[in-house]
């Protein structure tokens, strides 16, 4: 496996001696001196160029950087299209276990380059780019809610919690699962997120997909998170869904509790009620209630 400085040689002295290749900049978590550091990191580069053809689908241009195990270029697929009309953009993922996602970009997009706070300037030919501030995760710590957010993210959670219900008492455990670990979890991700910010003054990042909320959450609070995950079985689906429904309860009732906004209890204990009800409903029932 190349070492960090020798992946780090190999990308500047690529742009060094590429007279279209004008700045190189790094984003993403190498970026940001609040995220862990080990051998998965990807290596999210940005390179500056003066024509962006000869740089598209050159797939002998970019074997310099290793053995590749697989590539995706996303500017290429159909699904989802791509919104990148001027740059191009390799993804790739090394026989060595080393990954460059790989932006290749004209001057012009550099303001819109910039804007992220997990930026760093590797390399500036030309003197094109403007002093960026010390990198920091500032753009990816939590927002503290709206009122209108909180009340939508509760109504959300408490509405789809019916549907988990329904595809289990059907026994149509994939679309259970699928109202469960998208809009569900979503929500609590969301105000786990928020109670985190409470927590810590919206100062701390939990991290893309909640990746950090451990370091925040109590252990007990973790522990119940951790029981929102489950098998395939109906039981542990059902366990699942009524420990998402606690979890969420604690956390929404904290952040209301913080900004002054309303908990809606009344959609949280109907909602609650039914779902103990279905449970327990006989698969041959002719009537819900």
């Amino acid at each position: 496996m190349h070492s960090e400085q020798e992946m780090f040689d190999l990308i500047l002295e690529t742009a060094r001696n590429d007279e279209h290749i004008r700045a190189v900049i790094m984003n993403g978590s190498r970026a940001n001196p609040n995220a862990p550091h080990d051998r998965f990191q990807d290596f999210d580069i940005v390179y500056i160029v003066t024509d962006v053809a000869p740089f598209k689908y050159n797939l002998e241009w970019i074997k310099r950087f290793g053995e590749m195990m697989i590539l995706q270029m996303p500017d290429d697929m159909a699904d989802p299209p791509s919104d990148n009309a001027d740059g191009f953009t390799y993804l790739m993922q090394f026989a060595d276990g080393n990954r460059i996602d790989l932006g290749v970009n004209p001057p012009s997009m550099l303001p819109e380059l910039v804007k992220d706070s997990e930026s760093i300037v590797l390399l500036d030919k030309d003197g094109i780019i403007p002093p960026l501030p010390p990198a920091s995760d500032r753009d990816y710590l939590p927002k503290p809610p709206t009122a209108k957010a909180f009340t939508d993210c509760c109504n959300e959670f408490w509405w789809v919690c019916p549907y988990v219900a329904k595809g289990l008492w059907r026994a149509e455990i994939t679309y259970a699962k699928y109202f469960q670990e998208h809009f569900v979890r979503d929500q609590l991700t969301k105000a786990l997120n928020w109670r985190v910010g409470v927590a810590t003054g919206f100062a701390v990042s939990p991290g893309k997909y909640g990746k950090y909320l451990k370091r925040y959450l109590t252990p007990a609070e973790w522990a119940l998170l951790l029981k929102t995950y489950a098998d395939a079985s109906d039981e542990q689906t059902w366990e699942a869904l009524f420990a998402m429904c606690d979890l969420f309860r604690s956390a929404a009732l904290r952040v209301a509790a913080h900004f002054g906004f309303a908990y809606p209890h009344g959609d949280d204990a109907r909602v609650s009620a039914h779902l103990r009800h279905v449970r327990s409903l006989p698969k041959d029932a002719q009537e819900i209630y």
